[in-house]
């Protein structure tokens, strides 16, 4: 099977659900391609660089990123992924990895937030492009919500990483060495509690997990509001009182 029909498969970006806006920011990628991002600048110690899930754009959970930013005193950078809201170009794993590289960049190089200052939030989908960036790229630490293996084994209960399979994440979270916290539902119906628990046992340095009891795959800050932002916020404090030279 082709890469091309796989990505069809595995992306499945909605109708924009937003405008070409003078707020957003226009990141230019590697791989060519233009895509937007918005930044929740709260001049707080930390930043998050949100990677969202699948059947979502930016305008969808724009809401979510304020109350992040204000629940937990951070600043929120989100970015979108080529192909999905207002972005150039097809949803690709390449051009994904090409999208978190760019925002990392602006970030780092446009901004001037240091590396110890971000924190890579992916949730769902997200997951890979925040594992592939942590293990290239020293951050302060790295937040996975309802993360997956790879893409076949949300299908497949696979012990090897197969030909042509895409966010290979359990292949690279050992080379994240910084803190790395999992928030994952016991009845995920789409991404099963087992890829969370997994990619967490083969972390360099993990946090203790947070598994929702009850908590399905797109419910768990509704199900779980209070703890959701409690045990976050004891990842922050924790991020915090650790030496970011350790992992950097």
């Amino acid at each position: 099977m082709g890469q091309g029909v796989i990505s069809r498969l595995v992306f499945q970006p909605p109708d924009s659900s937003y405008q070409k806006d003078h707020n957003l920011i226009w990141l230019h990628t590697t791989e060519g391609e233009v895509v937007p991002a918005f930044f929740i600048d709260r001049d707080a110690r930390f930043t998050l660089l949100f990677s969202h899930g699948n059947a979502e754009d930016l305008g969808m959970i724009i809401q979510y990123f304020r109350e992040l930013a204000q629940h937990l005193e951070v600043n929120v950078f989100a970015y979108e992924y080529s192909g999905y809201g207002q972005s150039t170009g097809s949803p690709t794993e390449k051009n994904v990895y090409a999208d978190v590289e760019a925002a990392f960049a602006y970030l780092t190089e446009v901004i001037g937030i240091p590396w110890h200052q971000i924190v890579l939030y992916g949730r769902s989908l997200g997951s890979g492009p925040s594992i592939y960036l942590a293990s290239k790229k020293a951050v302060r630490g790295v937040v996975l919500q309802s993360p997956l293996m790879s893409a076949y084994r949300v299908g497949f209960n696979l012990r090897f990483t197969l030909p042509g399979d895409m966010f290979a994440n359990i292949d690279r979270v050992a080379k994240v060495l910084c803190p790395l916290y999992v928030i994952h539902g016991t009845k995920d119906e789409i991404v099963p509690l087992w890829h969370g628990q997994e990619l967490w046992r083969n972390a360099a340095d993990p946090f203790e997990p947070f598994w929702v009891e009850g908590g399905g795959h797109n419910n768990i800050e509704l199900l779980a509001r209070d703890p959701f932002f409690e045990k976050f916020s004891h990842f922050l404090k924790h991020l915090e009182e650790t030496d970011p030279s350790v992992s950097a």
